[in-house]
């Protein structure tokens, strides 16, 4: 067969509901009909671009470059022929969004473009998740991507309303000689004798959740290192031995660098999708919400480390 844009609409559309049958529906097709069409396009590709399972689908290797390609042949696509009213480029819509120090924000953005190429985005990176819900109660912004904890969740007035985009547990980057290298899960009290890079205050309960865990491991760190910059030079770090770090469980390692997750999980982050109720329809909201939950989907596929930790104790949804 040749390749048509409808065929890589059909895979984006799986990517992105991470099942068949909800690409199915959102696609207004039958699930027998996506089914033979996604068999036909890996039949074109020569190789699997979805694994499959009991709970649906998640993209191969193959399949994330495969897809990436495709979204960016797709918004180039819909913007043939586009131009705002009058022909003037201000005249597009820009929607203003500020987004904290989170993994998700490439690929919502870039899907979002792709759903939306009427719309041009403005992202400002904010690390604080108080000063991202300042900006939006004062409406500098119209929405962004913040971070929370739980029993910490993120407090602001009624003008603005937020969705749980998703819900992960917070991993430990070790160097690769580490004398844990080998455990399949590390328990928190195990590194007291370490020292530690952590990033400053997040304004939303960091790094106050991570001494509270420490505590309740029966240890406080001897060293602390703060640290917020480039994740490589941090992984650099880590790889020479300066430390350890809790990192986002979607971190891909440098090869001196192993990830490992936390026995018990004592410590979860959520991210949250935020806007400002006047400024942000409930239509443009649910684009950017969905965007945001592919995004992350699409990093689980990537990790090696947390799939093999989701299959045994979690399930990756909106929380």
């Amino acid at each position: 067969m040749d390749l048509e844009l409808r065929h890589l609409r059909v895979l984006c559309a799986i990517a992105d509901a991470g099942s068949v049958g909800r690409a199915a529906t959102d696609l207004g097709y039958s699930q027998p009909a996506v089914s033979t069409q996604l068999r036909r396009i890996e039949r074109y590709f020569g190789e699997p671009l979805f694994e499959r399972g009991a709970t649906g689908v998640r993209l191969t290797p193959y399949g994330v470059d495969v897809v990436a390609q495709a979204r960016d042949v797709l918004a180039r696509a819909d913007a043939i022929g586009r131009r705002p009213a009058g022909g003037a480029a201000e005249g597009r819509r820009v929607l203003r969004v500020a987004a904290t120090n989170s993994p998700v924000l490439p690929g919502a953005v870039s899907r979002f473009r792709a759903r939306r190429p009427d719309i041009d985005l403005s992202v400002n990176s904010v690390y604080s998740s108080a000063r991202i819900v300042e900006l939006l109660e004062e409406g500098a912004v119209d929405a962004a991507i913040a971070a929370d904890y739980p029993g910490m969740e993120l407090t602001h007035s009624a003008a603005v309303t937020h969705r749980g985009i998703v819900t992960e547990p917070t991993f430990v980057a070790l160097p690769s000689g580490h004398r844990l290298r080998h455990r399949a899960q590390v328990a928190l009290a195990d590194l007291a004798e370490d020292a530690w890079f952590l990033t400053p205050d997040d304004g939303a309960g960091w790094p106050g959740v991570f001494y509270a865990a420490c505590d309740a491991a029966g240890f406080t760190p001897l060293t602390v290192h703060e640290f917020f910059g480039d994740r490589l030079q941090l992984q650099s770090m880590i790889a020479d031995g300066l430390g350890v770090s809790l990192v986002q469980p979607t971190l891909r390692p440098i090869p001196q660098v192993v990830v490992k997750p936390l026995a018990g999980t004592p410590l979860w982050c959520r991210y949250v999708l935020a806007w400002r109720n006047g400024a942000v329809t409930g239509e443009l909201a649910e684009t950017l919400f969905q965007s945001a939950v592919a995004a992350h989907r699409e990093l689980v596929a990537q990790s090696p480390h947390l799939r093999t930790w989701a299959a045994r104790t979690w399930h990756v949804t909106g929380g």
